[in-house]
């Protein structure tokens, strides 16, 4: 019989939270830092400055593997050190996404020399995984060990920007400039390039009137450079929430034009300000969007344009896509509430044996 008054202590890694928090930063926060796991106590560890990020990563985490050997890890930024691979029962590696391995030449140099190596020799040596989407389940699945698990543990959105769609359906049906807005690091992936042909060929529609947002701090790639000149586009940097959310309710549309993404959370978050939100036609964005969003082509601006256009020639196209990313977002949440159900008992009290070679019980999630 487990000990119903020992809890289990649980190392939660969150040296890769910074100042401004991403969405992986928030993923990480909300689902194992905020979440209340019963029998469980959380013990977040955090770094102030690159060397002790390094540090805690590498050397802090294995100590403490050592000295606790009852505790268990949980990785949901950095990918773990190779020495954790000697308490792989005892950790639990959170992959929003297989870039390290299947889009490397994206990852700016930094990325490319501490996380693709490590990475990829976590996703194949340890044993329990959790995934923030089904295609980031099926992507893994190849490359983990014949005993791995990997559990679907998809965040529940919350109106983190402070939306309000209150006035959305009433706006006019033809503004006379069409505001388009895009959110993410300015870095290849994310191809504002053709976020940026898809705004020139709306114009060439709308006698010019069309003007595209990007919120999102300059990265690698020289994308910003590339960018910086383009009619009707305005680079805003990374932005505080109250801008932020300013320029998202100011906003007919969201424009995503990643090549890829493990989840893609912004495409769920502006839906609290009812936008219609256009994204590329990939299973990961008809996975996040269902019936709510507007797909287009990869690699064809022109197309890109006409389809938004036709959307919003619609009748009544405002209140449709209200209505639709409520429905959407209701729908998002109610799987997320499951995957929280079935994932809460993960660290409760007596999963986890003193010895060194008893698993997590995950398998099923």
């Amino acid at each position: 019989m487990p000990n119903t008054h020992e809890r289990t202590r649980v190392y939660l890694d969150l040296t890769h939270v910074g100042r401004h928090v991403t969405g992986i930063e928030r993923i990480a926060i909300e689902l194992f830092e905020k979440a209340q796991f019963e029998g469980a106590e959380i013990v977040p560890v955090r770094a102030k400055g690159l060397v002790s990020l390094v540090l805690r990563q590498q050397l802090l985490f294995p100590l403490l593997a050592l000295l606790h050997p009852k505790a268990i890890f949980v990785f949901p930024g950095f990918p773990p050190s190779p020495l954790m691979r000697l308490w792989r029962n005892r950790v639990v590696h959170y992959v929003h996404d297989l870039f390290p391995i299947t889009r490397r030449k994206d990852l700016g140099l930094k990325a490319r020399l501490y996380m693709a190596w490590p990475f990829k020799r976590a996703v194949t040596r340890l044993k329990h995984f959790l995934v923030n989407s089904e295609k980031t389940r099926a992507e893994l699945k190849p490359f983990v060990a014949n005993d791995a698990s990997i559990g679907l543990y998809r965040p529940a959105v919350g109106n983190v920007f402070g939306l309000d769609a209150r006035d959305r359906a009433g706006r006019e049906a033809s503004p006379n400039t069409l505001r388009l807005v895009a959110m993410g690091t300015l870095e290849p992936r994310k191809n504002f390039a053709y976020a940026a042909a898809i705004r020139d060929a709306l114009a060439e529609r709308r006698n010019g009137n069309v003007k595209l947002d990007i919120i999102g701090r300059p990265g690698w790639g020289g994308v910003a450079e590339q960018l910086s000149d383009r009619v009707g586009l305005h680079l805003n940097g990374y932005l505080p929430i109250a801008q932020a959310r300013a320029l998202i309710e100011a906003a007919d549309i969201y424009l995503c034009t990643s090549h890829d993404e493990g989840l893609g959370l912004p495409l769920l978050e502006v839906q609290y300000a009812g936008l219609p939100v256009v994204a590329p036609d990939l299973p990961v964005f008809r996975e996040v969007l269902g019936d709510s969003g507007i797909f287009i082509p990869l690699d064809d601006a022109r197309s890109a344009a006409e389809i938004i256009n036709r959307a919003l020639h619609s009748g009544g196209w405002r209140h449709a896509a209200v209505d639709m990313a409520h429905n959407n977002l209701q729908r998002w949440n109610g799987a997320a509430a499951g995957d929280e159900a079935r994932v809460r008992d993960l660290f409760a009290d007596g999963h986890v044996s003193s010895d060194k070679h008893s698993a997590i019980s995950v398998n099923g999630i």
